[in-house]
């Protein structure tokens, strides 16, 4: 018995390899990089990576999955904290 296959079943569509991205795609993309070198660079789990700098996990993890793009301010945040990851911590730290 052969069974019906239903043609209105959405496929995924395959992106030629040289699309451009759209400007979202492309923001979020780099929001989840910079959230993902910020972290490795403090060595850090996502939740001890949040607390410890005072960023939502919720919001870290979007970011680092690139389902939303982190702010502007938020991109320079991640930006500090990748390159000196101690000395802002220190500072959160000292500031509580």
């Amino acid at each position: 018995m052969i069974a019906n296959h239903d043609d209105t079943t959405a496929h995924p569509v395959e992106l030629e390899p040289d699309t451009p991205l759209s400007d979202d795609e492309f923001e979020r993309g780099l929001g989840a990089m910079l959230a993902r070198r910020a972290r490795a660079a403090a060595g850090l789990s996502q939740q001890n990576f949040a607390e410890q700098f005072g960023i939502p996990a919720e919001s870290l993890r979007d970011w680092e999955q690139g389902r939303k793009a982190p702010d502007t301010a938020a991109k320079s945040y991640l930006r500090v904290i990748a390159r000196m990851p101690e000395a802002v911590a220190k500072v959160l730290h000292d500031a509580a």
